[in-house]
């Protein structure tokens, strides 16, 4: 599975993990809204990111890309530290979460150095 197919199941995941926290009540409804908005966006810069017109548009969507990856593994993880969700529940998308960072890391660091694009 190549890196859009992984971050568009990244981002069904994300969705319906936000379905379910926004039927509970209070702050789970708040962290939906960040976590949806970094967790979908990861997929469409990449999408985005495929159809660059150069390799600094390919690097900018990518890094974009990262960075939103980042960002949702730190709402993921504080929902887990928070009690929000049980752990054991979000176990495998954070760890989805943090393989894709590590692969757009790599594509990052590579088109940077210019093996890639």
């Amino acid at each position: 599975m190549d890196i859009q197919d992984r971050s568009f199941q990244f981002a069904v995941r994300i969705v319906k993990l936000c379905k379910f926290l926004n039927e509970q009540p209070g702050v789970s409804r708040t962290l939906s809204h960040q976590l949806i908005r970094s967790g979908t966006s990861v997929g469409a810069n990449i999408e985005e990111a495929q159809g660059g017109q150069s390799r600094a548009d390919f690097l900018s969507k990518m890094s974009i890309a990262l960075k939103e990856a980042r960002e949702t593994h730190y709402w993921l993880k504080l929902l887990s530290a928070a009690d929000v969700v049980k752990s054991d529940l979000i176990a495998e998308i954070q760890t989805e979460s943090n393989e894709l960072v590590a692969i757009l890391t790599t594509i990052v660091k590579s088109t940077k150095e210019g093996h890639h694009g």
